[in-house]
């Protein structure tokens, strides 16, 4: 591993180049201003070449755009006002595009597909089914889809023809199996089956001969098996696992003989591979300590293929063009937002960006770039985090400071730009997005450190990284909060319930309060990971004791600090009464608490209007109950 070693003496260096360097005065911006920010993504090339297909928030609700690749201003294909709509990508012959949308975050999307002209036709209308669309078959004569129409629990693999838009079922699943890839000939398909986040099986499906059969076979051992492409002849079968590795790794395995070849093996994860449409380039995302990187391979050379120089910032979410001779890409970095570029293969120029998302308003000078920082935990664990310090700060002006914690529980903070973070650290905040055992990212061992663990050994990194911030010399002991969403979210109020003199504030983003409950009410189409969470987190109908003891809902009289809970009316992970039950407990303590509600929202709050009234009452309540209160 490269950095998780790093050494203490190298932690208080870094700490005392931090004490040495001198505040400065920025400006303060709003968040309107950090939400003038354009949130874009996607990005689908047109048959022609000669415009993208993206999604942007630039109204306050996502729609669908068309992008010319030669400049000019996106153009504007959908117009909701209410739910936001993502794209999905052009049809591979003509312009009509596919894009789904769900009810006020509902999370049960439907799959349209819209015309140039503007006409839509939904082509999952079921009422109370989800569904998701999986990719184009080779001919271009029709795409896939799965959808838990038949039954909520599992989803069925479909073909829609990109004509009629008659729906044929492909493949019945009946017992929990995830769709991963069909082969270009339409014989195989790939699934893979959770037993736990640590240990999963992968399947090849005959179409043709109604056989299933293990891939990736690892009896009485304990790894991650992940299906990515099939090879477009068929044959063979990229996928990842970390099978006898700490990381998880590329290899192709032969369908007929079962053999595999290791294609390539880092110190970090690689999160993804895939295929372009001729399988002349094979595309790998990594997860390099919390920084995202990519890799190309040419399939015909084995060569990496040279990606252009961006400097500081990383290269990500590569799509091309129908020639494959050009590439569209994300380029990002710790204070700027996402923007996406276009570059031809071969060409010496640089490659042409197409979207500036920062406002205008923001001289990026004024924001904070992050740094991954790690520190030695209670029992000698070293945990790693990204780091924010405000420009504001120094050893003769101590700031505030937040524990970020990130959602999951298996999630990673990483070092991305992120308007709530910049926000609070423009405002004087020292943010910590602390990475505890159980994070995803920096191997198994690490990842699986907090099993049955909840609530205790990965909320004692969180406490125990006071001590780092506090080692800084710019941040206040006595003003240091905790903040986090979803799991996140559960440890703030665990740090509240179970540490309740450690963190002077709590933030809690739609975080469980009772698993008890959550557990016994996650959506039906999770039931796949339904064992694996139940293994990692417990088992409501066994467990009962244990979940109650690492509840915070259950030792709510605890909670003595003031604290903020921000909710969706239609979160189906996290329910609204699982924060109306955690605000009247805390109000019954006579503990200052605010409790902010959008109906029109779910787990995550995707219109700005919302995260702007969202994010400006968790600066106005953490400056009131931690800035300036007396303490």
């Amino acid at each position: 591993m490269k950095l998780q070693g790093l050494s203490s003496l190298f932690l208080v260096i870094i700490i005392a180049v931090q004490i040495g360097a001198s505040a400065k005065e920025v400006k303060q911006y709003t968040i309107e201003d950090l939400l003038d920010t354009t949130g874009i993504s996607g990005a689908s090339f047109s048959p022609d070449g000669k415009k993208l297909l993206i999604t942007s928030n630039e109204t306050g609700i996502s729609n669908v755009y068309a992008l010319p690749i030669d400049g000019g201003d996106p153009i504007p294909l959908t117009a909701s006002t209410s739910d936001p709509i993502y794209g999905n990508g052009y049809f591979p012959n003509d312009e009509r595009f596919i894009f789904r949308r769900d009810e006020g975050g509902n999370e049960l999307t439907q799959i349209f597909v819209q015309t140039p002209d503007g006409d839509v036709t939904n082509i999952t209308p079921e009422e109370g089914a989800k569904a998701s669309f999986a990719g184009w078959a080779k001919d271009d004569q029709s795409f896939f889809l799965v959808s838990n129409s038949r039954d909520p629990k599992y989803f069925d693999l479909y073909e829609v023809d990109a004509t009629t838009y008659v729906k044929k079922m492909l493949f019945k699943n009946e017992t929990g199996y995830n769709f991963s890839d069909i082969s270009d000939d339409k014989r195989y398909v790939a699934l893979a089956k959770p037993e736990t986040d640590k240990n999963n099986y992968a399947f090849i499906h005959d179409l043709k001969t109604g056989e299933t059969r293990e891939i990736m076979a690892h009896e009485g051992v304990e790894a991650v098996c992940r299906p990515q492409d099939f090879s477009p002849d068929g044959k063979s079968i990229h996928c990842l696992t970390d099978q006898g590795q700490e990381f998880l790794y590329l290899l192709t395995e032969d369908l007929e003989t079962g053999e595999s070849k290791i294609l390539e093996k880092l110190d970090w994860d690689i999160r993804y591979a895939y295929l372009s449409k001729s399988g002349r380039y094979l595309v790998m995302g990594i997860n390099s300590d919390s920084i995202s990187e990519v890799k190309i391979l040419d399939t015909e050379t084995g060569n990496a293929l040279p990606l252009p120089d961006m400097g500081d910032l990383s290269i990500s979410s590569i799509s091309f063009s129908k020639d494959e001779a050009s590439m569209a890409f994300y380029v990002q970095g710790g204070r700027t937002p996402g923007d996406l570029y276009y570059h031809t293969f071969g060409s010496s120029s640089r490659p042409t960006q197409l979207t500036n998302r920062l406002s205008p308003k923001i001289d990026p000078e004024d924001l904070v770039a992050p740094e991954i920082v790690r520190f030695d935990s209670y029992d000698g664990t070293v945990i790693p985090g990204i780091l924010y310090k405000p420009h504001q700060a120094s050893a003769e002006n101590k700031v505030p400071a937040l524990v970020y914690v990130h959602g999951g529980p298996g999630g990673q903070t990483r070092a991305t730009y992120t308007p709530l973070i910049q926000y609070l650290v423009n405002h004087g905040y020292a943010v910590y997005g602390i990475n505890n055992r159980g994070s995803s990212g920096y191997g198994k061992t690490f990842y699986a450190m907090d099993d049955l663990k909840h609530g205790n050994a990965d909320l004692d990194d969180c406490v125990a990284s006071k001590q780092m911030l506090i080692d800084t010399g710019y941040v206040d002991p006595k003003r240091i909060g905790i903040i986090g969403g979803s799991y996140g979210g559960y440890m703030v109020c665990a740090a509240l319930a179970f540490r309740p003199e450690e963190f002077e504030v709590g933030v809690n983003i739609f975080g469980v309060t009772n698993w008890l409950r959550t557990l016994k009410s996650i959506p039906a189409w999770w039931e796949a990971s339904r064992n694996a969470l139940y293994k990692e987190l417990g088992d409501p109908f066994t467990q009962e004791d244990y979940l109650k003891k690492i509840s915070p809902l259950f030792h709510a009289e605890n909670i003595v600090k003031p604290m903020i809970v921000l909710q969706g009316k239609n979160d189906p992970r996290v329910l609204q009464v699982e924060s109306d039950e955690m605000v009247a407990a805390v109000k019954a303590n006579d503990v200052p608490v605010n409790y902010v509600v959008f109906d029109d929202e779910g787990h995550g709050f995707r219109k700005k209007k919302n995260q702007i009234v969202g994010y400006k009452a968790i600066l106005e309540f953490v400056d009131e109950h931690l800035k300036s209160a007396d303490l």
